[in-house]
């Protein structure tokens, strides 16, 4: 049986693509289980603006205080360092505008229907990390949908409309329902539960103690 693990994040969330490297990682130290990993959209800030906003202004208001200022970069290093130890080329200075990721949470779920949902996270990430592209505009989110496999004009008519923005949004709503507040979150069988960027080790020890929690296949009659 296929064990479904759904990951709660933002994609403007470093600590996100750190937490999905290390799931990865966790995953090849259980190779005895099939493992599949469902992205679900979380929104850190919904009220920033459509069109997104500077991205040095917004984190100026958010680490105002000389003491808020020195733990931002205190986070800032911390991140660059996980992110070397996975593979992760953080560039923060590239980065300029804030976006409103609803709508990369849309290109996600439409990728996720194309089993392309991992290649739509990492692509995403890598965009707005690492290239400092702004994710919430419809021609970058675009050209990703085109690098990762799906097709552009279809995803352009997708995002000019309301294409599943209430599926999207009662996805949000759902977890926050079930208590969800911070992201990375990982859910097995919508009761087990590991929140943060935890190590692969503590990962690979969830998946297991999931997969042991699975309902058994029962034989068929006369097998």
């Amino acid at each position: 049986m296929t064990l479904h693990i759904e990951m709660v994040s933002d994609l403007v969330c470093p600590w996100c693509w750190v937490g999905l490297r290390r799931l990865k990682e966790a995953i090849t130290k259980v190779p005895e289980l099939e493992v599949e990993v469902l992205f679900r959209p979380f929104e850190l800030d919904p009220t920033i603006p459509a069109g997104g906003t500077d991205y040095k202004a917004y984190m100026k208001e958010k680490f105002g205080s000389d003491q808020g200022r020195e733990r931002s970069n205190q986070m800032r290093a911390a991140l660059i360092q996980y992110g070397q130890d996975e593979g992760i080329p953080f560039d923060f200075d590239r980065i300029t505008r804030r976006p409103n990721s609803f709508n990369a949470h849309r290109v996600v779920h439409w990728a996720q229907g194309q089993s392309l949902g991992m290649a739509a996270k990492e692509a995403l990430f890598e965009a707005f990390f690492s290239k400092g592209l702004d994710i919430g505009d419809h021609e970058v989110l675009v050209t990703i949908a085109a690098e990762i496999g799906l097709d552009p004009n279809i995803v352009s008519d997708l995002l000019a409309g309301e294409a599943d923005v209430d599926t999207v949004r009662n996805e949000q709503r759902l977890f926050q329902q079930m208590g969800i507040s911070g992201v990375p979150t990982f859910i097995a069988l919508r009761q087990i539960a590991v929140q943060g960027a935890e190590s692969s080790d503590k990962l690979a020890r969830f998946l297991k103690t999931a997969a042991d929690q699975m309902p058994q296949e029962r034989p068929l009659e006369g097998a």
